[in-house]
C-alpha cells in the first residue's frame, strides 16, 4: 500500500510537473514577450529621444559654427578697411624739434574718389594734432590730412592718398538695429594691438548720452549713440562697429570706464554720421541750424513743477521745456521764453532733446522756417521762427 501510495504520488507528481512546467513556460513566455516588447519600445523611444537630443545638439553646434563662420567672414570682409591713426603734437622748426606721438586711435576707410581716400575717426582722436599719420592694415604708414572735425558728434574726416588703399568698408544701416543683434568692434586698442576684434550684441540703438564739449559742467549736447557690450578699449576710438554682413553700422567712440562697470560701450550710428561726414569733407565743419534755446526734456522735470511755474494742462505730459531763450536768437525773436513747453515742430511731436535736434539737423536747413507749438501759462500757442546758422 505504501508502495502503491508512493507510486500514486509519483504518478501525481508526474502529472503535476507538466502542468507546472506549462504554467512556468507560459509565465516565462509572457515575461519574455513583455521584455521583448519593452525592449523594443522603451529603448526605441529612448533611442529616438536620444537621437532627437543628439540632433538638437548637432543643430545647435552647427548654428554655433555658422555664427562663428559669419563673424569670421564679416571680420575678413571689413578688417582691411580699419586703420590706426596716430596724433602727433608739438614740434618747432626754430628749435629743430619734431612732432611727437601724443596719442593714437582707430579709423575706417569709408570712401574712395580718384586718387584720394577718406577715413572717419573721432574728433577726440585728432584733436590738437600738428601732424597725423595712418597705418594701414598691411602695415604701410601714410600721412593724413584733417579735412574737418566736429566736437558735438565726436567725428572727424581725414584724407589720404589712395595709392596704397586696398579696401573700402561697405556701409550698412543703423536705423533698423534691434537689441540682441550681433555687433563686432574692430580697432587698435592700446596703440599696438592692430586689428583687434571683439564681439557682442546691441543693447540699445538710440541711447542719449550727455556731451560737455568745453568741460564746464554744462551739457552742450545729447548725443544719440548705439550701446553695445562688445569690448571697446582705449585706442578703439574711431574704429568700426559692424554687423554680421561686415557692414559699418557705427563708429566706436567711448565706454563707461568704472571699476564696477563692464560691457557698456558706445558707437555713433552710421545713419547719423554720414550726413555729418559729407559736410566735414566739403566744408570742414557741420553746418547746423540754430534755434537758440537751452532745452530740457519735460520727463526730467519733477512733476511738482508742472503746476508752477510751468502751469501745464493735465493732459500735457511730454515736450521740451525752454530753460533759457537767447534774446537775439531765432527763438528769442519769435517770442519764446523761459518755461515755455514745446510740444511740436511743424506739427510733429517732440518729446526728447534728440527729437528736436534730429528734426532740425536732418529735416531743416539754415534759413528754413519752423512752426513751433508750445504751452505758456496753460495756453496752447504757435509761433514761427527762421533758423540761423549755429556758431
Amino acid at each position: 500500500m505504501v508502495n502503491d501510495w508512493n507510486d500514486g504520488k509519483k504518478e501525481k507528481k508526474n502529472r503535476v510537473k507538466p502542468i507546472r512546467t506549462a504554467i512556468v513556460s507560459f509565465v516565462l513566455g509572457v515575461l519574455v514577450m513583455f521584455l521583448v516588447i519593452e525592449g523594443f519600445q522603451i529603448p526605441g523611444k529612448q533611442t529616438t529621444e536620444g537621437t532627437t537630443s543628439k540632433t538638437t545638439a548637432v543643430k545647435a553646434s552647427a548654428e554655433g559654427v555658422e555664427e562663428d563662420g559669419s563673424i569670421t567672414a564679416a571680420v575678413e570682409e571689413s578688417r582691411p578697411s580699419v586703420v590706426s591713426v596716430v596724433n602727433f603734437k608739438g614740434g618747432n622748426m626754430f628749435e629743430g624739434s619734431e612732432p611727437r606721438p601724443a596719442g593714437s586711435g582707430s579709423g575706417v576707410i569709408y570712401e574712395e574718389e580718384g586718387d584720394k581716400a577718406y577715413i572717419v575717426t573721432n574728433h577726440h582722436v585728432v584733436e590738437g594734432a600738428t601732424k597725423l599719420e595712418v597705418t594701414l592694415n598691411d602695415g604701410s604708414k601714410i600721412p593724413a590730412e584733417l579735412l574737418g572735425s566736429d566736437a558735438l558728434l565726436d567725428l572727424a574726416v581725414l584724407e589720404v592718398d589712395s595709392e596704397k588703399v586696398k579696401h573700402v568698408i561697405e556701409i550698412g544701416k543703423s536705423s533698423s538695429l534691434k537689441p540682441g543683434q550681433r555687433a563686432i568692434a574692430i580697432g587698435n586698442p592700446l596703440g599696438f594691438l592692430a586689428g583687434t576684434v571683439t564681439a557682442g550684441v546691441i543693447s540699445a540703438s538710440d541711447r542719449s548720452m550727455p556731451v560737455d564739449v568745453n568741460k564746464d559742467g554744462v551739457v552742450d549736447w545729447q548725443s544719440e549713440v548705439i550701446q553695445t557690450d562688445a569690448s571697446i578699449n582705449p585706442g578703439n576710438s574711431g574704429g568700426a562697429l559692424i554687423n554680421l554682413d561686415g557692414e559699418l553700422i557705427g563708429i566706436n567712440s567711448s565706454k563707461i570706464a568704472m571699476e564696477n562697470v563692464e560691457g557698456i560701450g558706445f558707437a555713433i550710428p552710421v545713419d547719423i554720421a554720414l550726413p555729418a561726414l559729407e559736410e566735414l569733407k566739403e566744408y570742414g565743419e557741420v553746418k547746423r541750424p540754430f534755434i537758440g534755446i537751452v532745452p530740457v526734456p519735460l520727463s526730467q522735470i519733477p512733476s511738482q513743477y508742472y503746476d508752477e511755474p510751468l502751469n501745464l494742462p493735465a493732459d500735457v505730459k511730454e515736450g521740451i521745456v525752454v530753460r533759457q531763450s537767447e534774446p537775439d536768437s531765432p527763438a528769442g525773436e519769435a517770442g519764446l521764453q523761459q518755461y515755455d513747453v514745446i510740444t511740436m515742430l511743424d506739427g510733429k511731436k517732440v518729446t526728447k532733446v534728440s527729437d528736436l535736434r534730429k528734426y532740425l539737423y536732418n529735416e531743416k536747413e539754415v534759413g528754413s522756417k519752423v512752426e513751433v507749438t508750445y504751452y505758456r501759462d496753460g495756453e496752447k500757442k504757435n509761433t514761427t521762427l527762421t533758423l540761423s546758422e549755429q556758431e
